[in-house]
């Protein structure tokens, strides 16, 4: 068989994805991704569990359209399309004077919480249960200092310097409701008894319940009342049900419930009596307004009634004709109505711009009327002066008693709408907590997160491992390098054993060879032997020179079972180990390492003093002897030359198994002498670039290399497309069916 290195045009470089090769890397990594996963899952279930449970608290709040202006009307304003009325009571909603009020009602400001142990402190004081525990947890691990389940501790007032706002101080209860309070250094600060204000060094501080251990640390921070209303405001979620709906949803997380719940229905309960006493507000301020304006109202109307009074009893005119009074009591209806648009101006004034569309139709309607009363007026001018006289001050006493009714009218309105405010917004569902299931974490998603978080992980590690892991693992990175495959030896169990028992020095011969014959690594030598026997055709000697790039590739496996299979055919092989530093294929033989070849190049001991029979008839096998001070000089000794010269009229093969050939030069002056010269790659652990600098380094001394032989190949899903197809063979069989 002949070995062909490949036309550069079959490595065209194609940029397309290959979801085929990708989903065969992924199968090659499958314990990998299954343990990064399954880290993963396990962490996520981990996490679910030991979680402290968000709660959500919720409540709906209505807000109906505003009642204003005197006529107690509903307000009609025009906003833009984009926004919704309840922007604005939103806005208020989470503002800090509603959210300010809240906290200092509940003293928000104040946090206590019991010192739990880190990670499972937690979850081990949900698992308490009081009815079979006991009203206080046992310590675990015998950590008192730690709450284990039960610890209640309420603080009814905490005030603390300026400087210490902010900063954690730690409780430890006592004895008998006593207990001792200290800083983040664990100064002491103060010492005190349940249900007593204490007070010291700017301190005071009341509590109001404490159950724990003697021990057990309690945390306590005095935050700002403005800092926490803000925490707060970030932490409240407010929002409408739909565009001008009304309807406005709050929600509040916490991880305890009835506090979630209770602050959520101080903030509702704080917002409409806040809606409630504005609304108040400007139901009396418009009665300040009308209660000003009934004084003068009145005075006018004694002033016409008394000039009305005198002027019929000086003219001696009792009353009108009844066409005057029929003009009389048109103008009287405009004057009237031009009246109560003037008290509406005066709320518009406050609510809208002069360009706002609402109140330009109420001057144009009070225009009209203006202008029917000036024709009006045209009438009376043609009346005797008598009667317009008359007329005239009639119209003014009527006009004045008319506007002092409505604003009286409208006083009283305006008093019972301010006793009886209820403002436009009204909580429709209280705040609740569904205790039964938390909102947070979602168990079920938090582990599918997990899975999905190891799922990218181990991608990552796999590209990973890929980018920085260049070992080759198809004859195709070879052959790109210019240099044929020879042979691919699939990776064998059976001689990891034989490894673990090379040392043993008792004659017997640990070759995979011989004990596995039927091995697919042996068959894959068995092929090898076959090409080689063409491929030494045309070399100048019997000489086959093996060696690697890098320690650890399997050289000496190679060269040493292929020297028994060729054996096996009847040729005369002589194995040499050519390495003079490291040898160690006398192990694989049960022999010592005397005599060998050091021994011969540097004392010129005869090739038959050297030699050592084998337990295989045509294999003799020469060790690399004691390790010598300079085996780089005893190859360049003509004793080298002449040993293989002489062992070449003995032999029909002559194997040498060199060191690498990257780490000395050794293998380069061996390899001058060989005939043909192979390199031994293994799969997943030599790269291309030592492969290729291998190469290169022979070249550089006039060496062919001849080919590559690519070690302990493993069956990949990623390699598939390069499977010699001996992989899905069977093996032979002892036993005959």
């Amino acid at each position: 068989m002949t070995a062909l290195t490949r036309s550069s045009l079959e490595y065209d470089a194609d940029n397309r994805i290959d979801l085929a090769a990708i989903m065969r890397t992924a199968y090659d990594h499958k314990a990998l991704i299954i343990a990064i996963t399954g880290l993963f899952a396990a962490l996520g279930v981990f996490y679910a569990l030991i979680a402290t449970p968000i709660y959500q608290a919720t409540a709906m709040i209505q807000i109906e359209p505003k009642k204003a202006a005197i006529t107690g009307v509903p307000e009609i304003s025009v906003r833009p399309d984009s926004v919704s009325q309840a922007v604005t009571e939103i806005s208020l909603l989470k503002s800090r004077a509603v959210l300010g009020r809240a906290v200092e009602e509940l003293k928000l400001y104040i946090v206590a919480k019991p010192r739990q142990f880190p990670v499972i402190g937690g979850f081990m004081a949900r698992r308490h249960d009081p009815a079979t525990d006991g009203a206080l947890a046992a310590p675990l691990f015998g950590f008192t200092s730690y709450a284990w389940g039960g610890e209640k501790l309420e603080v009814f007032q905490l005030d603390v310097p300026e400087a210490y706002l902010g900063m954690e101080l730690t409780l430890t209860a006592g004895n008998a409701g006593d207990f001792s309070l200290r800083d983040d250094e664990q100064q002491l600060i103060l010492r005190g008894q349940v249900n007593q204000a204490v007070e010291s060094q700017g301190f005071k501080v009341q509590i109001a319940e404490l159950e724990a251990r003697p021990g057990t640390e309690f945390l306590l921070v005095r935050n700002r009342p403005q800092t926490t209303a803000l925490e707060y405001q970030d932490r409240l979620k407010v929002g409408e049900a739909g565009k001008d709906s009304g309807i406005i949803y709050m929600s509040l997380e916490d991880p305890d419930p009835q506090l979630a719940s209770r602050v959520l229905d101080e903030i509702s309960r704080l917002y409409v009596s806040q809606n409630i006493q504005r609304s108040s507000a400007e139901a009396a301020q418009r009665l300040e307004f009308l209660r000003s304006q009934l004084p003068q109202v009145r005075k006018e109307l004694e002033k016409a009634e008394a000039a009305l009074n005198s002027y019929q009893t000086s003219s001696k005119s009792v009353d009108i004709s009844i066409e005057t009074k029929g003009v009389l009591d048109q103008i009287v209806a405009l004057e009237t109505q031009i009246s109560e648009l003037t008290l509406k101006r005066v709320d518009y004034d406050r609510l809208y711009t002069r360009e706002h569309p609402t109140y330009r139709t109420l001057m144009t309607q009070m225009n009209e009327l203006q202008a029917q009363k000036a024709q009006l007026l045209k009438k009376v001018d043609a009346l005797p002066m008598t009667q317009q006289e008359l007329l005239r001050l009639k119209r003014d006493m009527e006009v004045t008693t008319q506007t002092y009714t409505l604003l009286m009218n409208q006083a009283q309105e305006q008093d019972i709408l301010r006793a009886g405010t209820i403002g436009n917004v009204r909580i429709i569902d209280n705040a609740y907590s569904m205790i039964e299931k938390p909102s947070k974490p979602v168990k079920p998603l938090v582990v599918a997160i997990a899975i999905f978080v190891g799922l990218l992980a181990s991608a990552a590690v796999i590209l990973l491992r890929q980018a920085f892991y260049r070992g080759v693992e198809s004859p195709d990175a070879i052959e790109k390098l210019g240099v044929p495959v020879y042979a691919g030896l699939p990776y064998s169990a059976s001689q990891d054993q034989l490894n673990r028992s090379r040392k043993a020095r008792d004659g017997k011969t640990r070759l995979l060879s011989l004990t596995e014959p039927t091995d697919l690594a042996v068959e894959s030598l068995r092929s090898l032997r076959t090409s080689l026997k063409f491929a030494m055709l045309e070399a100048r000697n019997k000489v086959l020179m093996i060696t690697s790039p890098t320690p650890s590739v399997g050289k000496s496996f190679v060269s040493s079972n292929l020297a028994a299979v060729i054996a096996q055919t009847g040729q005369r092989v002589l194995l040499i180990d050519g390495d003079m530093r490291r040898g160690y294929l006398h192990n694989l033989f049960g022999m010592a390492p005397r005599n060998g070849l050091s021994d011969a190049l540097a004392s010129g001991l005869s090739l038959a003093e050297i030699t050592n029979r084998t337990e295989l008839k045509n294999l003799h096998f020469i060790s690399a002897g004691f390790s010598a001070p300079n085996p780089s000089e005893l190859l360049m000794h003509d004793n080298f030359s002449r040993l293989l010269r002489e062992a070449e009229k003995l032999y029909d093969f002559i194997i040498i198994d060199t060191p690498p050939v990257l780490a000395v030069t050794d293998a380069v002056l061996v390899a001058q002498q060989a005939g043909t010269n192979l390199l031994v790659a293994r799969f997943g652990l030599s790269t291309s670039s030592q492969i290729d600098a291998s190469k290169r380094r022979l070249g550089q001394n006039g060496v062919l290399l001849k080919g590559v032989i690519l070690n302990a190949v493993k069956r990949k899903a990623s390699t598939s497309p390069y499977d010699s197809g001996a992989y899905g063979y069977y093996t032979y069989n002892t036993q005959q069916a």
